[in-house]
């Protein structure tokens, strides 16, 4: 389904928070989009926050009630420095739900300074989730590490558990990995997770390629449509296949990947697929830290930096960027 959307452009924030919401609209504020209300009652404001991390991912949501999941946490260079500070940023002092989609580094470098931090100088981390197959890395032995002294254990999830979020109008369903994943292939095994709040939908599928998506397809057929889409794979190629994006149908997709990535993302061909269908985009790598804002019924999108949102637009800055071998945000001239 296609909704009508609010976007609000706020360049140079530091806490994002305080300027999402009315507060930061601009003229057109509480479009309502063309699907009827849903049976349930909404209230408050859900928060998507996707931390510019560079090739890494990392995702804070804050529900109504003010709970908060963190998604990842970032690549092991930085240690989770950069996400605490957002974190702090933010003025959040528990993470009630802390995911690992997988065992990458890309994807848990700041998991075991996060715990580290939350339950020694913040209000502590509530559950730990992951999908269960391990990894030979320091990165996630550490990892392993920090949950185990701080006395956690890790839930793992398998598709259809749901977060126990606080309040009856958000779910967090996970929709990957599927019983009896072995872990063979770690992008596979990605936790995906749907959340719905209102007439609202959001979905992140971590680093799951087409395969997965081809199950999803199967397992979750009719189910999948969403307003906003976190790419798979940072942007990769290898996801985002055109039959998911079909029955996904996002309004507003957010890719996280690095400004000069050494991979490419995101992907030409994932572009081109976003601009067929005219979905608007917004790539950490040019936008900075990017923030989705809903209230069950309009959405509104603020990043820190100004840039295009027309995958095709992205598409050229990649492309001049890569061939004058400069930031593409000085390509669109958003940096001197």
């Amino acid at each position: 389904m296609r909704r009508i959307v609010v976007i609000a452009l706020v360049v140079g924030v530091v806490g994002l928070a305080g300027c999402v919401g009315p507060g930061a609209l601009e003229d057109g504020d509480g479009v309502e989009p063309d699907k009827e209300a849903g049976t349930v009652e909404v209230t408050g404001q859900l928060e998507t926050h996707h931390i510019d991390v560079g090739q890494a991912d990392a995702t804070l949501i804050r529900t109504p009630a003010d709970e908060t999941i963190l998604i990842d946490s970032g690549g092991w260079r930085q240690d989770g420095s950069d996400v605490i500070e957002y974190l702090d940023e933010q003025g959040v002092d528990r993470i009630d739900h802390l995911v690992a989609t997988h065992p990458h580094a890309d994807h848990i470098g700041g998991h075991a300074a996060i715990i580290e931090a939350f339950e020694t100088d913040h209000d502590g981390i509530g559950t730990v989730y992951d999908a269960g197959v391990p990894h030979t890395s320091q990165t996630y032995e550490n990892y392993l590490d920090a949950v185990d002294e701080h006395g956690h254990e890790l839930q793992i999830v398998r598709s259809g558990d749901e977060l126990p979020l606080a309040g009856q109008n958000v779910t967090a369903t996970v929709l990957n990995p599927p019983e009896g994943a072995d872990g063979a292939d770690l992008h596979d095994a990605s936790v995906g997770v749907l959340i719905e709040f209102g007439d609202v939908r959001y979905l992140t599928t971590g680093d799951a390629e087409q395969e997965v998506e081809a199950q999803l397809l199967e397992r979750w057929a009719g189910e999948l449509d969403a307003d906003i889409y976190q790419a798979g794979h940072h942007g990769s190629s290898t996801s985002s296949s055109e039959a998911f994006l079909d029955a996904v149908d996002p309004e507003i997709a957010i890719i996280s990947s690095a400004l000069d990535s050494q991979y490419g993302h995101p992907h030409d061909e994932t572009l081109e697929a976003f601009a067929d269908r005219e979905i608007e985009t917004y790539w950490t790598g040019t936008h900075g830290d990017v923030v989705v804002t809903t209230d069950g019924s309009t959405v509104d999108v603020t990043t820190t930096e100004a840039a295009p949102t027309d995958p095709t637009e992205l598409l050229g800055v990649k492309s001049e960027a890569a061939s004058e071998a400069i930031d593409p945000r000085a390509a669109i001239g958003v940096i001197g």
